[in-house]
């Protein structure tokens, strides 16, 4: 049978999700414990904030009317203001222009491939850049628009980021890119961009007039005293404002709310007004009472900060069982660990092994990236483990693998 490659896969159903791929690697065998333990999913277990039941019963009445695609003023408001107290730009942001929201920043990140490309013009094939590890979700975007994907590895050597040294010295492939998607705090690594960091990559779309998508849906869980910057801060600062940026961000990670599916995406006003309309045919419309409730969440931020130290505590576990370790650094944010399993035989082996020996299920590094241009998958030797449990099930889980590798 002929292997399938971009559209064809995407739409025969072929590109197959890390999950997917895992379950099958570990479909038949019995977990090495009486008790296993999942840490394969982002899907966070913290307590959600206490009062959104009530706002969205508060709200059931908006059930009986068509949302609007670009969201009700009080939810554009909420996220505007959200967005002025976190990177200090109160009144800086345009809710009716520079807001829109979506259905979990993963509705947002794919369909914005669509006007990322139809907004410029190339010579051959349209370009997205990639994170290498990446988000699914921009594979997807990727296959759907007919584009090539070119993936840039973000590895120890690059501190985790693509290296946008590299990148700038390929003015062919520039000059065909229409998106790059930048992930930041990063999933799997934890890596977060630096404001200088951005700001180059910012230029680099400005200079060769393609959208940087940043994904900053994890940034605010973090480890340190000072939180991740952000794209939009970073924009602000500059003549063109938002030109070229898009930021999306979500409640799934911030506000434990995976099942609001509530999102939105920020920045660049002509750009928001063609996804908006691309979204108006073909995507669907936030519910009434979610639209309410997250306006709610937005503007509570103490819920946020409980989360927060919930996640610090976890990751003093993790220095306590892991330095030393399986190339463990703690990461900078985000709740994932990326442990390096070579003297395991690599990422897959290593799940494998890990699932049979004490019953904990991670993700392989190799199912989360893709070969590069020279061949080489960046996640090969890699897992994911998602620290998404209590701080006690976290060093039950991470005392059984580093027991395996002993």
């Amino acid at each position: 049978m002929t292997e399938l490659h971009g559209l064809a896969a995407l739409t025969h159903g072929a590109v197959l999700s890390s999950f997917t791929r895992t379950a099958r690697l570990l479909a038949g065998l019995e977990p090495g414990h009486k008790t296993p333990i999942e840490m394969t999913s982002g899907d966070p277990k913290e307590a959600m904030p206490s009062f959104v039941v009530d706002k969205l019963v508060e709200a059931k009445a908006l059930l009986g009317t068509y949302p609007r695609i670009r969201g009700s003023e009080e939810l554009r408001k909420a996220i505007a203001a959200w967005i002025g107290r976190r990177y200090g730009l109160a009144g800086a942001i345009d809710f009716e222009h520079e807001v829109l929201p979506v259905n979990g920043s993963r509705e947002g990140l794919f369909f914005a491939t669509l006007p990322a490309v139809g907004r410029k013009t190339v010579a051959g094939r349209p370009v997205v850049l990639l994170p290498n590890p990446f988000y699914q979700a921009y594979l997807g975007g990727t296959y759907a628009t007919g584009c090539e994907p070119v993936y840039l590895n973000a590895t120890t050597h690059s501190g985790y980021m693509p290296d946008l040294d590299r990148l700038a010295g390929e003015p062919d492939i520039l000059r065909r890119t229409a998106a790059f998607f930048l992930c930041s705090p990063a999933n799997p690594q934890g890596s977060v961009a630096s404001a200088d960091y951005i700001a180059r990559a910012l230029a680099l779309a400005r200079e060769y007039d393609f959208m940087l998508f940043m994904d900053e849906c994890y940034s605010e869980i973090y480890v340190g005293a000072d939180a991740p910057a952000g794209g939009l801060e970073v924009a602000a600062r500059t003549p063109e404002r938002f030109r070229n940026l898009i930021v999306f961000n979500s409640l799934s990670k911030r506000s434990n709310l995976p099942g609001m599916r509530s999102g939105f995406a920020a920045g660049d006003g002509n750009f928001l007004d063609a996804l908006s309309e691309i979204r108006n045919l073909t995507a669907p419309q936030m519910p009434g009472p979610v639209q309410h409730a997250s306006a709610a969440v937005w503007s509570e931020e103490q819920h946020v900060g409980v989360i927060r130290q919930a996640y610090r505590a976890k990751f003093q576990v993790c220095d306590e069982l892991l330095t030393g370790r399986f190339g463990y650094r703690r990461p900078a944010g985000g709740f994932f660990l990326w442990l390096n399993m070579a003297e395991l035989g690599g990422g897959e082996e290593a799940t494998l092994t890990i699932w049979k020996r004490c019953g904990v299920k991670v993700i392989p590094g190799v199912y989360l990236a893709h070969e590069d241009r020279q061949g080489v998958n960046p996640g090969r030797d890699f897992i994911r483990v998602a620290l998404v449990h209590d701080a006690a099930t976290v060093r039950e889980a991470l005392g059984r693998i580093v027991q395996v590798a002993a």
